[in-house]
């Protein structure tokens, strides 16, 4: 089922908060992910006797630092991409549907204030929610830029908004933790539902340095209540964001951790089955450029069912959904 009304949707983070649940936001950029995320979500359900589990399917547009809906095809064309989202879910989880037992809310996540203006002024039905981002800009003007968005589409939409930048943290420059004064003023002055705070988990990061700070998000909560999205969990360790709702935190964005962990998973066993993925020629010239040991040389013929699209996507799809299901787990009591 495919809720996007936004009455239904408030309705949605109301359920999950009566339980104390935090609702998972999982960011896709291809058919492999989408399907993993409704699958875990549907099994999770189904061990769980939970019926409707809800799930937040998003992802971005022309966002620099990862433009998702642009990756979705190789046209490269963004309107393409989230039209292929959009079908590929109504596929999956409409009416009929193999997932049509799992609460499905499209997100438009990280959607920028000024190249997705297109996007930003068309037809924003189907979707349950927007992260209207203007963080690139000084505070005053991210307010104002945010408060006449939702003046224009609040009442069709649930809006999200960043207070204040969560940069790239695999450089040297690092934000101040978002205070709960800034917080309370964002939210007032912009009139938006929920905002992205910067907790410590930085986007896109892997330093040893990063952390969640949880004192902070309550402090921020004790200002306006259980409004809180929170980025960049990829970067921590799941120990650290395991109870988040006491933290005043509604809704949790993840992506890199999906895409990181079930390369690896796949580029093990590619390796460990190397002879059947590539034939015993291109292993041997590996060997011989020192790229592989002779382990590797086990003289198998290459085999159609490990060098194929379904090999490689079906080793990507079980880690993701495993990915995916320890978030239901972590977050669904």
């Amino acid at each position: 089922m495919i809720v996007s009304i936004p009455s239904e949707v408030r309705n949605e983070y109301a359920k999950a908060a009566s339980k104390g649940w935090v609702l998972p936001c999982i960011c896709t950029e291809n058919l492999t992910t989408t399907e993993a995320i409704l699958a875990a979500a549907s099994e999770y359900g189904a061990e769980r006797s939970v019926s409707d589990v809800p799930v937040i399917i998003a992802i971005t547009n022309n966002y620099n630092h990862r433009s998702q809906s642009v990756n979705y095809t190789h046209t490269r064309d963004w309107a393409c991409g989230l039209r292929l989202f959009r079908n590929d879910i109504l596929a999956l989880a409409g009416p009929g549907a193999p997932y049509e037992n799992v609460k499905v809310m499209l997100h438009l996540d990280h959607v920028q204030y000024d190249i997705d203006k297109e996007l930003l002024e068309g037809d924003l039905s189907g979707y349950a929610s927007i992260m209207y981002d203007a963080s690139a800009l000084p505070l005053d003007e991210n307010i104002r830029l945010t408060a006449e968005f939702v003046r224009a589409r609040g009442d069709q939409i649930v809006i999200e908004g960043a207070c204040d930048e969560i940069v790239d943290a695999t450089g040297s420059v690092h934000n101040d933790l978002t205070t709960a004064e800034v917080a309370e003023r964002y939210l007032r002055e912009t009139g938006v539902e929920m905002i992205v705070a910067n907790l410590g988990t930085e986007h896109r990061a892997t330093g040893k340095e990063l952390k969640y700070h949880g004192e902070r998000a309550r402090e921020i909560k004790d200002r306006v209540g259980t409004k809180i999205v929170l980025h960049g969990t990829s970067s921590v360790t799941n120990d650290q964001v395991r109870s988040l709702f006491a933290d005043g935190i509604c809704k949790v964005n993840i992506w890199t951790a999906l895409e990181r962990d079930s390369s690896a998973a796949l580029f093990g066993d590619m390796v460990r089955n190397a002879s059947k993925v590539a034939g015993p020629s291109a292993i041997d010239k590996l060997i011989e450029e020192g790229y592989l040991t002779d382990k590797c040389r086990t003289d198998e013929k290459i085999s159609i069912s490990h060098f194929t699209y379904l090999y490689r996507q079906g080793i990507i799809y079980e880690e993701m959904k495993k990915i995916v299901r320890s978030y239901f787990d972590l977050w669904y009591l």
